[in-house]
């Protein structure tokens, strides 16, 4: 299953917002359409939109090479691709990298483009595998692992992150059974991740978010992985709103917390020169099921779509060139 593609002249996006009950397709020809495509989450998790982002560029880099004057036009788009969503980090590496790469002729700047982001999809499926590979020492046969939001094929340009360890340690070694939490408030987990889990062949349930504070007292959890959204020099980790309770969690109750995700998620001037922003979404997205309002009409919600865990509660952060131990120093 490709979450990511380019045939025809377009981006084609698994839209996981119907998942798992249907698997449409969109099929993006605009830069425009792609920033909202990213913007509503009908593509996430950071490399996949990453990867989209890229092949935004070359979509970007069309529209532009018949302006008045290219290059301002297509920096105007690539900013706005960039700012579709601020806290992952991949998404504006992207776009600076293949804005960087367009260094000919207008006329040139699509098929560059687009050469461009075919050569990061095949390089995100080559650190995908190596990332599985590397994470196999946090693992032993029969485990009990839990994880948190999606970070399989569906979240990269390739295997997963997290998720592929998992699968991988499954096939070498035989889990005992994953815990995916439902990850609040759009249901990553139990839509996608539990959907990932049954065709990998992988024993799992899904867990409310708060049951995981119950379910590592009862002895149920060995092993705590998840993905990141960005990664600082420090260890510290944006990732999914609920990814810091799950740590502090973990540090109470002697459960390693650990993270897989890629060098492109790291960003060496966090902290310090560089401070993330935590992407504040639709509060409805809280107050409504289903497009359903649940919360009572006089009520608002906080909904931020990130959490930042602290450096000094991971105990392994696993990249396609090692497995690292604390201190960091990214």
């Amino acid at each position: 299953m490709q979450a990511v593609e380019f045939a025809e002249g377009r981006l084609r996006l698994l839209d996981q917002r119907e998942l798992p009950h249907a698997e449409r397709v969109l099929e993006i020809e605009t830069a425009a359409q792609a920033c909202d495509a990213i913007r509503d989450m009908a593509v996430r998790g950071a490399p996949a939109i990453g990867l989209a982002a890229a092949f935004a560029m070359a979509l970007a880099a069309r529209e532009a090479a018949a302006a008045v004057d290219p290059r301002r036009e297509l920096e105007a788009r690539a900013e706005m691709i960039a700012r579709a969503r601020p806290t992952a980090v991949n998404l504006r590496h992207e776009v600076e990298a293949a804005l960087e790469n367009l260094s000919g002729a207008p006329a040139g700047w699509f098929e560059e483009a687009l050469r461009h982001a075919e050569a990061m999809r095949l390089r995100q499926l080559a650190e995908d595998a190596a990332m599985a590979r590397n994470a196999l020492p946090l693992f032993r046969p029969g485990m009990h692992v839990l994880t948190h939001c999606n970070t399989g094929a569906l979240a990269t340009g390739g295997l997963g992150t997290a998720f592929a360890a998992i699968v991988e340690a499954h096939r070498q070694f035989g889990l005992k059974e994953v815990l995916a939490d439902e990850t609040r408030p759009r249901l990553q987990g139990a839509r996608l991740t539990a959907f990932e889990l049954s065709r990998a062949g992988v024993p799992h349930r899904v867990i409310v978010d708060g049951a995981a504070a119950y379910c590592m007292a009862q002895g149920m959890v060995d092993l705590v992985i998840v993905g990141a959204d960005r990664i600082g020099s420090d260890g510290r980790v944006a990732n999914k709103i609920g990814t810091y309770g799950l740590a502090v969690l973990a540090r109470h109750h002697g459960i390693p917390f650990t993270v897989v995700a890629p060098r492109s998620s790291c960003d060496p001037l966090w902290p310090g020169a560089s401070e993330v922003e935590i992407e504040q979404r639709d509060p409805r997205e809280v107050l409504e099921f289903a497009g359903q309002r649940v919360a009572s009409a006089g009520s608002d919600a906080l909904n931020p779509a990130f959490d930042v865990t602290p450096g000094d509660l991971v105990a392994a952060i696993v990249r396609e060139d090692g497995l690292f131990r604390p201190p960091f120093a990214f």
